[in-house]
């Protein structure tokens, strides 16, 4: 695993922990958008980028929801193979409500953690 897939896990872990808890609530919106938090803070690691889109289709499989099921599948495929060699569009939030090849703007919070997290080194 790479010093950015070690560094950034603790906050894709907190948003994992935030979409577990709104799904304990029964607010499917709120769990899903804390995936996509996880999936613009993750998509550069491609452990944590497949992780989130195989979180994404589960809730996509629980609600339903075929079109999401067809695009995470689609998106699971893709993350494997363009993940490492940089294919990603940074800031796309990972679900079928957006092209899978948008660049979107990462919010500030967001984009400071995975400057810190890349600047940070590891041994």
């Amino acid at each position: 695993m790479s010093n950015f897939s070690r560094n950034i896990a603790p906050y894709i872990k907190r948003e994992m922990t935030r979409s577990y808890r709104a799904k304990k609530r029964g607010d499917t919106v709120a769990e899903f958008r804390h995936l996509e938090n996880a999936h613009v803070l993750g998509q550069e690691s491609t452990y944590w980028h497949v992780k989130v889109h195989f979180l994404m289709l589960r809730w996509a499989l629980k609600q339903r929801d075929f079109k999401e099921i067809t695009g995470q599948l689609v998106r699971i495929i893709g993350a494997v193979c363009l993940t490492a060699i940089d294919g990603v569009p940074i800031g796309n939030t990972g679900g079928s409500n957006v092209h899978a090849l948008k660049v979107m703007p990462i919010s500030a919070e967001h984009a400071e953690i995975i400057l810190k997290t890349k600047r940070y080194k590891t041994n």
